[in-house]
């Protein structure tokens, strides 16, 4: 990771001042970079050790950073892993055009390799993450979204870039077919399971662990699992609260939904299928021979489940 930071250093470099501060605020504010050290197992797990690997997990890493900074102006957030967001420091348009600039210089990246493949996984994964950002937008304040196309948003906005992630390991790695679809459905899995716990913590978390305000999902006006689960089982009353919130945004009753969401198991219940979904992911692991970055990935698994932030 220390050698995808200094790519991610030197790559972010532009003659632009406003650039290089907002770029530079959002790549170093924290975060698990959970993808780019996909990158780095798979590859690593299928036996290669070439630079390529560094410059494709700072890519992804720049890929990320541009849908979070794209994301918060669509969602008007204020705070990002304890800190202000980029869109509340530096204005809305700024942190859009930044959002562009990440995306471009990825691409120029890709193009850097000169492998026809890894554009083809990148190209498509990230038109599948902006239409995941518009299935989003199109459920927002809607209570009654399927649990099934709650779901496909989470596979489009943030189980397809960790897919994503882990099959580059593969395609940079040359490996067959198989191997390569067995490390895609891996990731598919992990960031399927990494969401619903964060649709989780919305509810259960601890604010200065998670660095956003608990309530968040449901201010803006998002139909999450627990919520969704929670309409299922709890009283009429109840339901209409819960409608009500997701239609209009309001978190004046979050308290008394909080308390809807646990009694009803929801949360459990969500936490559980996160569990089946890591589970899958394990079992993508098969194929993989034994190794010190095959243990870490199985400990992915168990870490995306049993987290509190």
């Amino acid at each position: 990771m220390r050698e995808v930071d200094a790519v991610i250093a030197q790559r972010l470099t532009s003659d632009v001042a406003l650039i290089n501060q907002i770029a530079g605020y959002i790549v170093h504010a924290g975060g698990k970079r959970m993808r780019p050290k996909l990158v780095l197992l798979f590859a690593n797990a299928l036996g290669f050790d070439k630079h390529e690997r560094f410059e494709m997990a700072a890519v992804v890493e720049f890929i990320h950073t541009a849908t979070l900074l794209h994301d918060d102006v669509v969602d008007e957030s204020s705070l990002r892993r304890g800190k202000q967001t980029a869109n509340a420091l530096f204005g809305n348009a700024a942190s859009v055009l930044v959002g562009d600039f990440l995306y471009s210089r990825a691409f120029q990246m890709m193009v850097s390799v000169n492998r026809m493949r890894v554009l083809e996984v990148l190209a498509e994964a990230t038109n599948v993450i902006a239409e995941g950002e518009v299935l989003q937008l199109m459920n927002m304040h809607d209570p009654d979204v399927a649990v099934d196309r709650y779901l496909r948003v989470i596979r489009y906005k943030t189980a397809k870039l960790f897919e994503a992630s882990a099959r580059l390991g593969a395609v940079l790695a040359q490996s067959t077919p198989e191997i390569e679809e067995a490390c895609a459905g891996y990731g598919r899995a992990l960031g399927t399971a990494f969401q619903l716990i964060d649709d989780v913590l919305d509810y259960e978390g601890d604010p200065s662990a998670l660095g956003k305000n608990v309530g968040d999902d449901l201010r803006e006006g998002k139909p999450t699992l627990p919520l969704l689960i929670a309409m299922e089982r709890c009283q009429p009353a109840e339901r209409s609260l819960i409608r009500h919130a997701i239609e209009h945004g309001e978190v004046q009753g979050l308290s008394d939904i909080v308390k809807i969401v646990r009694s009803t198991g929801a949360l459990e219940a969500t936490r559980e299928a996160a569990r089946r979904e890591a589970e899958h992911a394990r079992e993508c692991l098969n194929l993989l021979p034994p190794s010190i970055w095959r243990e870490a990935l199985l400990e992915f698994c168990a870490r995306s489940v049993d987290r509190s932030f």
